[in-house]
């Protein structure tokens, strides 16, 4: 047990990264529909782009959204409103109408019989009033809306809703029964009386309207006639109308749901996770084989997958919301992030990979990813120095530019003409280039949280008014002053051979750092001519050189310097030797240890970190040069960097003799420069 254990120890780098892979695999297959993928993609009005189609087995045509709420609409329109009759109103209004009549015209002789035509006229315009009903409230309904009047569930009769009196039309039918044929003071007496006495009869059933309503709506068929197994459903080239959309959306939706769903729903979660392994396996592959420092780092392996899934989960989200709005997700920020932590290369390969996977989900699919390829590229191929804020910009409109121009050459390849081209999605890809705009503080946040650096801090780490630096000014001048000329150095070096420019004048400025902690060993800051190696040995002096760069370390470490930055410090001699020390005591001593004299490494494996070991060496011995010529100057440098190589510094840079010879041609023209040479004219 403690063997296995011991085993899972050495390997947890490993052991992360396939667990991290297993993750994000089932992670990105959970947020994809479970379903088959119909093979063919189809937009309607646009020519039919594959072969003739024929119906691969019987199935119903479904109606469109469209259609079902045209429906719906209707039904709700012309469906019947239920009301309740009270039948003891019309009783009740009665009965007070003799009581109240009377005391209303008790001293009136000839109208307080009940005989009288006037008494008879009331009663009948309560007979009128209450032959359909009184309704409770106004309910706003049309006056040919169907209703049915129900008492103690049983149906009395259907009318419409116009045939029942409102309560707030009672006055004026009153006024008008009773315009003729009587006097104004009795008239007047007689509204009021049926004001007191007149009740409604009618409420409106809310709950049973509504449920058969909703019996009604759930009636409706969501189908439309059928297709036959082997008939022909569009020939190729024929325009996809609005009856072949039907068609088809009912083939796609019948094969997802029914096909796949129910039959082989294991099956095609096999096979979708299957090609997203396969995706993600393909890109720890491309970072074992040519990034393998990154691939290394579990920290940055967890930031690049954590960044593709990102970028699917916001596509997905979009996508499940209106998939009209997929070109809103700014996909080019992916690529943008990673080139701004990594390279173009790798940031290219991780997007194309993204877009792979997105080709599963979204619709149109091809047009999908051609377009977001071509954004990458541009992408990669127009974002430099990132943090110059018009470079951003600019790029940015350029990646806008070519999604327009992309995705209106597809639309006059499909449609042929460009009087229904739809502008409103020009505007989507300008949202998606705002967005876009996002990655500045995206790339500050990154930062943060994976301890990542990027171009933006590096400019940070460069300006010379940093606490670190100071300090250094402080403590070590003649050091400090040794590192911007190292810097200077190193910056016109790597823009020569394409490097990181801005990262390797960093490591320059900081590589020294470790003197700090004994100045004074060091020649550049011996200012007062004491030199204090003459009380030491040749060997405590190797080791207090040495001890530099742990000490670099250690300070880089306690001011919280990325680790992009300590590799300078530590790589910048390699495993050379304290060349003046060893000598010195090989000459007095015939058994030394050369491990006493070298430093502890590691050597550079980077461009940078091999030009940064280039330009220390060569500025720090320049200064032993006397009476300088251009001859001296040139084989001075050849001499210093020939050594280098002969000694393996390099082996591990990925850096090419072409890219020596350049960067030697540069340090040539530089001290040639810093020395104030001039053309050496015959005499």
């Amino acid at each position: 047990m403690k063997e296995l254990l011991n085993k899972w120890y050495k390997n947890h780098a490993l052991v992360y990264k396939v667990l991290l892979f297993l993750v994000t695999t089932l992670f990105i297959v959970y947020l994809f529909p479970k379903t088959g993928k119909f093979r063919y993609s189809f937009e309607k009005g646009k020519p039919w782009q594959s072969e003739n189609l024929y119906a691969p087995f019987n199935f119903a045509i479904k109606k469109s959204k469209s259609e079902i709420e045209k429906e719906q609409f209707e039904i709700q329109n012309n469906a019947l409103v239920y009301f309740h009759v009270d039948a003891d109103v019309k009783n009740k209004v009665q009965s007070d109408y003799l009581k109240r009549f009377n005391e209303t015209f008790k001293d009136t002789l000839d109208l307080s019989t009940v005989n009288s035509n006037f008494y008879k006229r009331g009663k009948a315009l309560i007979d009128e009033l209450y032959k359909n009903g009184i309704l409770d409230v106004d309910y706003n309904y049309p006056d040919n809306q169907s209703v049915v009047l129900e008492a103690s569930n049983t149906v009395e009769k259907q009318l419409e809703y116009g045939d029942l009196v409102e309560i707030s039309d009672l006055r004026t039918y009153c006024e008008n029964y009773f315009s003729t044929r009587i006097s104004s003071s009795n008239r007047t007496k007689m509204i009021s009386l049926f004001f007191d006495i007149i009740k409604p009869n009618i409420s409106l059933n809310e709950s049973f309207t509504q449920k058969a309503l909703e019996e009604e709506l759930s009636q409706i068929s969501q189908t439309r006639g059928s297709i036959d197994k082997d008939q022909l459903i569009i020939s190729k080239g024929q325009v996809v109308e609005d009856e072949e959309y039907s068609i088809l959306n009912s083939l796609k939706s019948e094969y997802e749901s029914q096909v796949w769903n129910t039959a082989n729903y294991n099956w095609v979660l096999v096979a979708y996770t299957l090609l997203v392994a396969l995706a993600l396996l393909m890109l720890l592959l491309f970072l074992r084989k040519y990034r393998i420092e990154v691939f290394l780092n579990n920290t940055k392996v967890t930031f690049i997958f954590f960044n593709i899934v990102l970028m699917i989960v916001l596509t997905t989200l979009i996508i499940n919301y209106n998939s009209q709005y997929v070109y809103v997700v700014p996909l080019c920020i992916l690529p943008l992030v990673l080139k701004a932590f990594f390279d173009a290369r790798l940031g290219l390969f991780a997007h194309v990979l993204t877009v792979l996977l997105l080709g599963f989900i979204v619709p149109n699919s091809y047009e999908y990813m051609f377009l977001q390829i071509i954004a990458g590229i541009v992408t990669i191929l127009t974002v430099s120095e990132l943090y110059k804020r018009a470079n951003l910009f600019i790029s940015v409109g350029q990646i806008t530019l070519i999604y327009i121009i992309a995705y209106f050459a597809f639309f006059v390849i499909q449609e042929g003409q460009i009087t229904s081209l739809k502008w409103e999605t020009f505007g989507l890809f300008i949202l998606c280039g705002l967005a876009t705009l996002f990655v500045q503080p995206l790339i500050y946040i990154y930062e943060k949280i994976f301890g990542l650096v990027s171009d933006v801090s590096l400019l940070e780490l460069s300006d010379t008014n940093t606490k670190l630096l100071k300090e250094l000014s402080n403590k070590a001048p003649g050091t400090f002053h040794h590192s911007l000329n190292v810097a200077n150095l190193a910056e016109a070096s790597a823009n020569e051979i394409g490097a990181n420019a801005m990262l390797v004048r960093v490591g320059a400025l900081y590589h020294d750092i470790g003197k700090m902690k004994n100045p004074t060993y060091f020649t550049e800051n011996q200012s007062t001519g004491i030199n204090p190696h003459n009380e030491l040995s040749n060997r405590e002096s190797a080791k207090v050189i040495i001890d530099h760069v742990l000490n670099g370390i250690e300070i880089a470490k306690k001011y919280n310097l990325p680790d992009r930055v300590i590799d300078f410090i530590r790589t910048h001699h390699g495993t050379s030797l304290v060349y003046y020390f060893y000598m010195k005591d090989k000459a007095e001593n015939e058994n030394i240890e050369i491990e006493d004299y070298s430093y502890p490494g590691p050597k550079p494996f980077s461009k940078e970190t091999a030009i940064l070991m280039m330009c220390d060496s060569v500025e720090a011995a320049s200064k032993s040069l006397k009476e300088p010529t251009t001859t001296k100057i040139n084989a001075f440098v050849e001499n210093i960097i020939d050594k280098q190589m002969e000694s393996g510094q390099f082996l591990n840079a990925d850096i090419t003799f072409k890219e020596i010879q350049s960067i030697k041609k540069v340090l040539k023209h530089k001290l040639a420069n810093i020395y104030h040479l001039r053309i050496e004219y015959p005499e």
